[in-house]
This record gives structure tokens, C-alpha cells and sequence, in this order.
């Protein structure tokens, strides 16, 4: 029995020999190179948008001054007209009638006109019946040059350079200037006005940041914005804020700006929608990449490089964006270093070799294979 035991304790203090030699031969684990940035304030740029419509500078409704069939129509929809150009011919046949029967009243009044001066003026007559038939020959001169302007108006041209919209009505159509839908729009669209609006929270801010005793004021000091289209793309010019309702809609709660863009190439139509893009510039606020920041639980969170380049993870509060980077406003002071690539390679206590970041061209400045060296044999050592 005691040679059993014997031989039992000496295989078990072999085994716990050879544990120790393997435990001293496993290599201490090595830091890793991460990315890394010094927290300094700076100024940012920070974009609020508003749903805009587009609208051309001016929307003219063509609408018939009289009533007639439309006899022809010279333009197409979609088609660029100039100011005064034929845009439709209505059927004057009934008025051209009216027009020389009234025509021929003038005539008749004038010779009444014509007898009866001189009757009056050998005192026939009372000069009481001359004055009533010149004032006969005044109403039918009238009569004539009212119905002479209606058969003008049966031609339309366009008041305005600019594009025509739909056409609702065919050759042959009855129309008059009653009709609910006008002929046709024509829409002048060399300069493009975005109409957005402003809740009264948004419309506080704006006051708030942009001085002025005056609207006219503010408005001058507001930078000029930016239009994101329908396809997510920046338009290529860039608008101005020119005016801001006065009032506050009781309805809605908003208050209505309109900004003005150039539309050189014709890219914008009335009609269209877009997003208006206003630059507010905060100053002296703690940016950090969004590549930085990662989510748990609903909670944004970051690494912070510590002493002995071990990293700790840390609660932050942002509000809005800046380019790719978040604004933070709470939970990191100015002179914290961030890592800001590989978050999800990355656990409390983790050490790393940091790698600081160039702010101004977004490189990063590596270690020396010294230092390198050197962090190695220091874990090493642990």
C-alpha cells in the first residue's frame, strides 16, 4: 500500500511539474495598434431640414377673357414660350357679328349727330336734341369698342417668359372665365422658390440664433442653404432665405419661409418637392467620428483610452451630427482619448497600442517599431 501511495504522489508531482513548465511557455498575449483621438472643442457645422416645395417665379394662369370654342392651339405641353406668343385662338365668329351690328349704330348716331348740328345751329331745333343724340352716338361708340376688345381677347398669348404646364382642354372645347381650370399654366422658372416651414420651437431657435432687431436683419445674417432632391442628390446651386412670414399660422402652428434658388439648366420644375439643408454653426463643442460610437441596450457608448493604454467604455449623450461626426454633450471632456476604429474588437481593461489620428487629413500617425516593442515586453512582463 505504502509503495502504491508512493508512486501515486510522485506521478502527480510530475504532472504538476509539466503544468507549470507549459504555463511558463505560453506567450503573454501582445497589444493590438487601434486607431486613437485627442478630444479638443471645435466649431461644427450642424444641418436642420424642412420639406420645401418648388415653385417657378412666377405661375401665370392663362384663363379666356370671353366666352368662345377654342379654334386652335399653337403650343404643346412641357414647351418654352416667350412673353407674347400666340398661345390660342378662340371662335369670334358671334362677336365679329355683334361687332358690326354696333358698328353700324355708330354709323347711325353719327349721321343723326351730323343732321340735327345744323338745325341747332339756325335754331330750329333745341341744341336738347343734339346733346341727346351725341350722347346716343357716345353709347354706341361704346357698345363698338367693348365688343372690338372682346374679339381680341379670343387671341391669347403669354404674358411671361416661361414653360407651359398641362393643357385639360382640346380644339373645339366651350371655355369662358368661369371655367373651374384655366387653359393653361405658364410657369417662369429661371429662378425657383422653395417655400418650407417652421414649427414655433424651430422658429424660437431661429430668432434665437440668428441677431437682428429686425426681419429683414435676420434674414441678411442667415448663410445661404442647400437643396437635397428627390434622388438624395445636393443640388449644384446653392439658395437664399429671402423672406419669412410674419405670422404664425393659428392652424398649423408654423410659420413659412421661402428661399430662391437659380435654375440656370432648366433641372427644376414647379411642382417639385425637395429638402431644404439650413447650416447652423455651433462653437466650441466636443465632436467625435460616428465610427467611434456603438449601441448598447439603446445606450450610445464609446471607448476612452486610460493609464496603461487600457480602455474603459463610456456613456455619452449627442445631439445631431456634424458631417460623420456625432456632437457630444455629455460624457467626454476636452484631452480624453478616444479610440475610434475597431469598437467591436475591443472590452473593458483591453490594452492597445494607440495610434494617434491627423484631424486635418484623417491619417494616422503610427507607432515606432520601438514602441511597439516596447508595449509588447511590457505586457509581457505582466
Amino acid at each position: 500500500m505504502k509503495k502504491n501511495s508512493i508512486f501515486t504522489l510522485f506521478i502527480v508531482l510530475i504532472l504538476a511539474s509539466c503544468g507549470k513548465k507549459e504555463e511558463q511557455q505560453m506567450p503573454a498575449p501582445t497589444a493590438a495598434p487601434f486607431p486613437v483621438q485627442t478630444i479638443t472643442k471645435q466649431d461644427a457645422v450642424v444641418y436642420q431640414e424642412y420639406t420645401a416645395n418648388l415653385e417657378g417665379q412666377q405661375n401665370v394662369e392663362i384663363r379666356p377673357k370671353v366666352t368662345g370654342f377654342i379654334q386652335k392651339i399653337y403650343v404643346d405641353e412641357g414647351q418654352v414660350v416667350r412673353k407674347g406668343q400666340l398661345l390660342f385662338k378662340l371662335e369670334t365668329q358671334t362677336l365679329n357679328q355683334d361687332a358690326s351690328a354696333a358698328k353700324a349704330m355708330v354709323q347711325a348716331a353719327q349721321v343723326e349727330v351730323d343732321r340735327l348740328k345744323p338745325l341747332v345751329d339756325r335754331k330750329i331745333i333745341s341744341n336738347v336734341q343734339l346733346e341727346t343724340a351725341k350722347a346716343k352716338l357716345a353709347q354706341a361708340k361704346s357698345t363698338y369698342g367693348s365688343i372690338a376688345s372682346n374679339i381680341g381677347f379670343g387671341t391669347i398669348v403669354s404674358p411671361v417668359n416661361g414653360v407651359i404646364g398641362s393643357l385639360p382642354f382640346r380644339e373645339g372645347s366651350l371655355v369662358n372665365s368661369t371655367s373651374e381650370m384655366p387653359l393653361t399654366t405658364v410657369s417662369d422658372t429661371k429662378m425657383i422658390r422653395a417655400y418650407f416651414s417652421m414649427n414655433e420651437k424651430q422658429l424660437l431657435f431661429f430668432n434665437k440664433t440668428f441677431k437682428g432687431a429686425t426681419t429683414a436683419e435676420k434674414l441678411k445674417s442667415v448663410p445661404e442653404v442647400s437643396l437635397l432632391l428627390v434622388d438624395n442628390s445636393e443640388y449644384d446651386q446653392k439658395g437664399k432665405v429671402v423672406t419669412m412670414n410674419g405670422l404664425v399660422n393659428p392652424t398649423t402652428g408654423t410659420t413659412q419661409f421661402r428661399a430662391e434658388f437659380k435654375n440656370p439648366e432648366g433641372l427644376l420644375r414647379s411642382g417639385n418637392s425637395g429638402i431644404i439643408r439650413l447650416p447652423i454653426i455651433q462653437k466650441d463643442v466636443v465632436v467625435v467620428p460616428q465610427n467611434a460610437v456603438f449601441e448598447v441596450q439603446g445606450k450610445q457608448m464609446i471607448f476612452v483610452v486610460g493609464q496603461g493604454n487600457k480602455v474603459q467604455s463610456k456613456i455619452i449623450t449627442t445631439n445631431g451630427t456634424s458631417d460623420l461626426n456625432f456632437i457630444v454633450t455629455d460624457g467626454l471632456s476636452e484631452g480624453d482619448v478616444i479610440v475610434v476604429e475597431g469598437a467591436s474588437k475591443l472590452k473593458n481593461d483591453t490594452e492597445i497600442i494607440p495610434q494617434q489620428i491627423d484631424k486635418t487629413n484623417s491619417e494616422t500617425v503610427a507607432p515606432t517599431d520601438k514602441e511597439i516593442v516596447k508595449t509588447n515586453a511590457a505586457a509581457a512582463k505582466k
